[in-house]
C-alpha cells in the first residue's frame, strides 16, 4: 500500500491533476441574473433536474415566479413552428423585456429571431412587426470606485456633458489604474466603446469626480450634470500588489500625483539624459536650448528616469525617484527536447533570492520656483524593500508615500514637507515578527486628511482611521476576534466600508467568507451575509441588491436574494444534489473539528472517503499538504471533487487535509508561528487533528499515513518524514523549495525574514536530509 500511495500520488502530481471530474447529478446551484434596465428587475435560467426554466423576479413585490407558463409557451412555439418541444426544453436563447412596448408582455429571442409573447393571452407573434420603442439606458453614478473585471461582453457608454465646462473620462482597469480617454467638450457626448465588465469614471479639470459609471451589456447613457458632483473615491480600493515587484507600483494614485513628465501648469518638461533629469520649457523644441540640469548625481547603475518624477499640482516642487540597481542573479535550467532541434538547450533567467542586493530607490524633492534640489532626510526610508503609493496632497504642501522596510517588520506612511524637506512618519507600522504586507495592506486617502489603514496591531486584521493632519489614530473602524479579509469598496458620500471577513459569526467556521459593512467611525456594523458557509455576492447595478451564494463541503449551494443592508428578499434557489450525493455513495466529505497543539486552538479540516466506502474496512490515510503561509487552503466551498482530493480518495484511501498553526486567516499569533520557522508547518496542529479524528473514524489506520504536496507543499511533505517520520510513512513532494535561499526572494524573506540567517539552514530539508525516514518521491520538471 505505501507503493500504491506514492505511485499514485507521484502520477496525479506529475500531470498536475490535469483530469477533469464531470459536476453531473447538482441542479439548480447558481443563479446568473439578467437585470433590466431599471435596475429593480431581472430574470435568469433556473437549470432543474427535469431541464430549464425561466424565473423572473421583482425585487419590490418580493417575488420570484416562473417567467411565463412553461406548457402554455410550449404549445404556442408548436402551433408557431411546427417543433414539438417539451415545456423544460424551450429553445429560447433569451428574454427581452426592455424592448417592449406592450404591457405585460416579454420579447423571447429564438435563434436570433424575436417574437412578442403576452402573457395574458399568450398570443405569439413576429416581434419584427411591431413598433419598437429605444429604451435609455441611464446608468446609476456608483460613487465608489471600483477595478474594472475581466472579460465581458462588447457594450458602449454615450457619455453626455451636461456640466457646461470640459470633463475627462478615465477607463479604471483591473489593476486599479486610470488611463484617460480624453475630454468631452460642453453639451457635447461620446460614444466610447467597453466591455460589460469595465468601469469609468468622469472628472473635471480640477481632478473633481463627478460620477463613476459600470459599464453593462446593453449601451448604456452616463449623464454627466453640474449639480452635486459625488463624493467617489479619488483612488481604486487596491492593495500593494503580491509578488517581488521592486518598482513604484502606479495605481491607485490621484490625478494630482500621476507620474509624468509634464508639469500640471504645462509650462516644463523633464527628460533624462545619461541617468540625470533636465527641464526646459515645454513650448520649446527638444533642439531650441533652454535646458536647465536639476540632478548631476547619476552614474551607472544609479540613475533617474523621467518617468518617475511627481509634479506637485501648483508646479512648484518634483519629486523624483533615484535607484540604484539591484543583482542579477543567473539561474540555468537545460531544456532536454527543444522543439527546434535534437541537441538540449541550455536557458538563463535572472531569479533574484533571498539575501540577494535588490534595486535601492531615494526620494529626492526640488523647488522648481528656484530650480534647486532641497535635501531629504532618508532616516525614515534608508532601506526599503518598496516605496509606493506615491502621491501629493492637493494644497502641494507634503509628498507622502507608502515605504515597506526590508525584513517586512517596519510598515511606514511617510511625508515629506516641501517647504524644506522634512520627515514625519504619518503611520508607523511595525512588528516583532513580520507584517504581511502581501496578503494583508491596505490604504486609503479620505480627501488629503484621512487615511483608512489595515493592521494587526491589535492582534487580529483590522482597519483603522488615521487623521492625517496629527499623525495619530482617529479611531479604530472594526475590533474583535475576527479578521477583515478583503475591503470591497469605499464610500466616501456616505462614510462607508463595505469588506469580506471570517469570524464575524462566532458559530461557524472561522475561515468562511462573510460581507459586512462599518461607518468610518466603527459604528453601524451590519453583517450583510447570513447562513452557515462561506459565500460569494454578485450586486445589482444600482447596488440596491446583491445575490448572495453561499455553500460547504457538505452542502451544494444556496441562492438568495438580500438588499443593501442585507435584509433578506427572497430565497432563488436550493441546489439539488442528489443524484451527485448518491453517486457517490451517499457521503459528501466531512467537516472536523480538533484541538491543536496548545490543547485550546480549535483546528479545521475536512475528511474525503472513497465513493466505494466501507464502514467495516481500515483505510491508509492520506494527508494533503500545503502550508505556506500566504493564506489558507482547507476547501470551504462545495466541490463534487474536493479539490482534486475525491480522486485520490476513490484509489482505496481516506484523504484529509487541514490548516495548521503558521498559516494565514486567523489571528496574528496564529500565523506568527511560522515566522522564521517554515519547517513547522503546522504540524504539531496536523498530528493532533488527525489522532482526535481517528478516535471517531476507527477506519483510519495510523500504521499507514501518507502526505503529499507541491511548491511550498512539497517542501512541507518531506519536512515530514524529516521531523515527524514517527507518525508520517511514506510522502510524495512535488516541485518543492526545500531550502529556503533557493526560492524566489519576495515570498521566503516575508516569513523567513532579512538579512539571512542560520534559520535557513535549521528549516532547509536539504541540509537535514540525513534525518530522512519512510519512503520518498521527489518529483521535479525541467
Amino acid at each position: 500500500m505505501f507503493r500504491k500511495i506514492a505511485i499514485v500520488l507521484g502520477l496525479f502530481c506529475c500531470l498536475q491533476v490535469s483530469l477533469t471530474f464531470a459536476a453531473q447529478g447538482v441542479y439548480k446551484d447558481r443563479v446568473e441574473p439578467q437585470w433590466l434596465a431599471d435596475g429593480e428587475r431581472f430574470w435568469y435560467r433556473n437549470v432543474t433536474r427535469e431541464g430549464t426554466e425561466f424565473v423572473f423576479v421583482n425585487p419590490q413585490t418580493r417575488t420570484r415566479e416562473p417567467a411565463f407558463d412553461h406548457a402554455k409557451l410550449a404549445l404556442q412555439l408548436f402551433k408557431l413552428t411546427g417543433q414539438k418541444d417539451s415545456p423544460m426544453h424551450l429553445p429560447i436563447d433569451a428574454l427581452d423585456y426592455d424592448s417592449v412596448v406592450q404591457p405585460d408582455s416579454v420579447i423571447l429571442i429564438l435563434q436570433k429571431k424575436k417574437y412578442l409573447l403576452n402573457l395574458k393571452t399568450y398570443a405569439l407573434v413576429d416581434a419584427a412587426s411591431i413598433a419598437k420603442k429605444v429604451p435609455v439606458n441611464l446608468l446609476p453614478d456608483k460613487r465608489t470606485i471600483h477595478n474594472s473585471g475581466d472579460g465581458g461582453v462588447d457594450s458602449s457608454i454615450t457619455f453626455i456633458n451636461k456640466t457646461g465646462k470640459p470633463i475627462e473620462i478615465l477607463w479604471i482597469n483591473d489593476e486599479g489604474e486610470k488611463q484617460s480617454y480624453g475630454n468631452i467638450a460642453p453639451g457635447e457626448s461620446r460614444d466610447q466603446h467597453t466591455f460589460s465588465t469595465h468601469v469609468w469614471m468622469v472628472i473635471d479639470a480640477t481632478g473633481t469626480t463627478l460620477g463613476v459609471f459600470d459599464a453593462i451589456e446593453k449601451p448604456g447613457v452616463a449623464e454627466i450634470t453640474a449639480s452635486a458632483p459625488s463624493k467617489a473615491a479619488s483612488q481604486p480600493t487596491t492593495r500593494p500588489g503580491r509578488g517581488s515587484r521592486q518598482g513604484i507600483r502606479r495605481g491607485g494614485q490621484q490625478r494630482a500625483s500621476r507620474p509624468g513628465p509634464v508639469s500640471p501648469d504645462l509650462k516644463w518638461v523633464v527628460f533624462e539624459r545619461n541617468g540625470n533629469l533636465f527641464i526646459r520649457s515645454k513650448n520649446a523644441g527638444a533642439d531650441a536650448g533652454g535646458e536647465i540640469q536639476i540632478t548631476t548625481d547619476a552614474k551607472p547603475g544609479n540613475s533617474y528616469s523621467s518617468g518617475e518624477v511627481w509634479w506637485s499640482p501648483d508646479s512648484s516642487h518634483l519629486i523624483a525617484v533615484q535607484t540604484e540597481q539591484g543583482q542579477e542573479h543567473k539561474v540555468y535550467t537545460v531544456e532536454s527536447s527543444p522543439k527546434d532541434q535534437v541537441q538540449p538547450k541550455l536557458r538563463t533567467l535572472n531569479y533574484v533570492k533571498p539575501g540577494d542586493k535588490i534595486a535601492h530607490q531615494r526620494v529626492r524633492l526640488f523647488d522648481m520656483t528656484q530650480k534647486k534640489q532641497i535635501p531629504v532626510k532618508d532616516d525614515l526610508f534608508n532601506n526599503p524593500w518598496s516605496i509606493s503609493d506615491l502621491r501629493w496632497k492637493g494644497d502641494s504642501s507634503q509628498f507622502m508615500f507608502l515605504y515597506n522596510q526590508r525584513g517586512h517588520q517596519v510598515y511606514r506612511l511617510v511625508g515629506i514637507n516641501a517647504a524644506d524637506g522634512s520627515t514625519v512618519a504619518l503611520v508607523d507600522e511595525r512588528s516583532d515578527t513580520f507584517i504581511d504586507y502581501s496578503g494583508k495592506s491596505f490604504l486609503y486617502w479620505v480627501g488629503d486628511d484621512q487615511l483608512i489603514w489595515m493592521s494587526e496591531r491589535d492582534g487580529w486584521n483590522h482597519l483603522w482611521l488615521y487623521d492625517l493632519k496629527t499623525g495619530k489614530v482617529k479611531n479604530q473602524i472594526t475590533s474583535g476576534q475576527w479578521a477583515i479579509g478583503e475591503v470591497i469598496g469605499v464610500d466616501e458620500l456616505n462614510c462607508q466600508i463595505t469588506f469580506t471577513c471570517g469570524g464575524i459569526r462566532p458559530e461557524q467556521d472561522p475561515y468562511y467568507t462573510h460581507f459586512a459593512r462599518v461607518d468610518f467611525d466603527g459604528k453601524n456594523m451590519t453583517i450583510l451575509t447570513e447562513g452557515d458557509g462561506t459565500h460569494s455576492v454578485e450586486w445589482s447595478p444600482n447596488r440596491k441588491y446583491f445575490i448572495d451564494t453561499f455553500s460547504r463541503v457538505d452542502m451544494a449551494p444556496v441562492n438568495e436574494l438580500r438588499d443593501s443592508n442585507g435584509k433578506l428578499i427572497c430565497a432563488l434557489e436550493t441546489a439539488d444534489a442528489t443524484e451527485a450525493l448518491a453517486a457517490r455513495g451517499g457521503r459528501w466529505p466531512e467537516r472536523f473539528v480538533a484541538k491543536g497543539r496548545d490543547g485550546k486552538t480549535d483546528i479545521y479540516g475536512i475528511i474525503v472517503y472513497p465513493h466505494d466506502f466501507d464502514p467495516a474496512k481500515k483505510y491508509p490515510v492520506l494527508e494533503n499538504i500545503y502550508a505556506g503561509p500566504q493564506g489558507f487552503f482547507t476547501p470551504k466551498r462545495f466541490s463534487l471533487r474536493a479539490g482534486h482530493q475525491q480522486d485520490l480518495a476513490n484509489q482505496g484511501m481516506i484523504v484529509v487535509q487541514c490548516d495548521g498553526m503558521g498559516t494565514s486567516g486567523r489571528s496574528k499569533q496564529f500565523h506568527d508561528v511560522c515566522f522564521k520557522n517554515l519547517r513547522d508547518a503546522g504540524f504539531p496542529d496536523r498530528i493532533e487533528w488527525i489522532k482526535a479524528a481517528a478516535k471517531t473514524h476507527p477506519q483510519m489506520d495510523l500504521s499507514r499515513v501518507g502526505i503529499y504536496g507541491g511548491s511550498a507543499g512539497g517542501q512541507n511533505a518531506m519536512a515530514a518524514l524529516l521531523w515527524h517520520n514517527d507518525f508520517y510513512k511514506v510522502a510524495v513532494a512535488d516541485c518543492g523549495c526545500h531550502d529556503n535561499r533557493m526560492d524566489k526572494i519576495w515570498w521566503n524573506e516575508q516569513w523567513m525574514s532579512w538579512p539571512v540567517g542560520k534559520e535557513y539552514a535549521e528549516n532547509s530539508n536539504a541540509v537535514n536530509a540525513r534525518l530522512l525516514q519512510g519512503k520518498l518521491m521527489l518529483i521535479f520538471g525541467e
